[in-house]
């Protein structure tokens, strides 16, 4: 079996609030493989999203091993850890938290700047994950002008678009209605799997996320 993508062990978070302390996460254990596809089932108010923050590497306070790509993340310095997040990881959100002075090509664009690509070879990029999700007429739209669904779209192509080992999502289509949130995940499926891409979808929808590789479930800061 190849290396991991990510592999969590004894993952732990604790929030003090009024003097009592929570335990959100009780010692995580997950490996995502390369090329797969997971689904977070959990209920609203589970640890999720503090679980994808802490594989994000976006906030501290964790304890417990966090490796991506083969890196140890857990000690890291700061600059390190946005590098490492830079360079492996994409982000979908339940909002899509697109820049609206920007046109759709130009949002799918720029992290592709941030990261060093040149800026014809980023348009090229931006306009080959658009198209395959279905927004080749669309390209110069800017948020305000497009759907939520096609707005959604946005954000998985700019989270696909500097070729991400593991892409995370955070509800990705809970703020849909459900016959677009359907299209829309097959979309993502679809896109995430022909990159070659591996993915942790949460959500609380277990329709969803039986459309996924593998399931697993988030319970009493344990997964299941």
């Amino acid at each position: 079996m190849s290396e991991a993508v990510v592999r969590l062990k004894d993952l732990r978070r604790s929030f003090s609030q009024g003097g009592v302390t929570i335990d959100v996460l009780r010692g995580v254990n997950l490996e995502i493989q390369p090329g797969e596809i997971v689904a977070l089932l959990g209920p609203s108010g589970s640890g999720k999203s503090t679980m994808l923050q802490a594989i994000g590497l976006l906030e501290g306070g964790f304890s417990g091993l966090i490796e991506i790509a083969g890196t140890n993340a857990s000690s890291l310095s700061g600059d390190a850890r946005t590098t490492l997040r830079r360079d492996h990881l994409g982000f979908v959100y339940q909002f899509h938290h697109l820049l609206p002075d920007f046109n759709a090509i130009e949002n799918v664009v720029l992290p592709q700047l941030v990261a060093g690509k040149a800026a014809g070879e980023a348009k090229d990029r931006a306009t080959e994950l658009l198209t395959a999700l279905g927004l080749g007429h669309r390209l110069e739209h800017r948020p305000s002008q497009l759907s939520g669904g096609e707005q959604q779209r946005v954000a998985v192509a700019r989270a696909l678009a500097n070729r991400p080992e593991l892409v995370l999502a955070d509800e990705p289509t809970g703020n849909l209605d459900e016959a677009t949130a359907d299209r829309v995940l097959e979309e993502f499926l679809k896109l995430v799997r022909g990159e070659g891409s591996s993915a942790l979808i949460a959500t609380h929808n277990e329709r969803l996320a039986f459309r996924m590789d593998r399931v697993v479930r988030l319970h009493e800061g344990i997964l299941t």
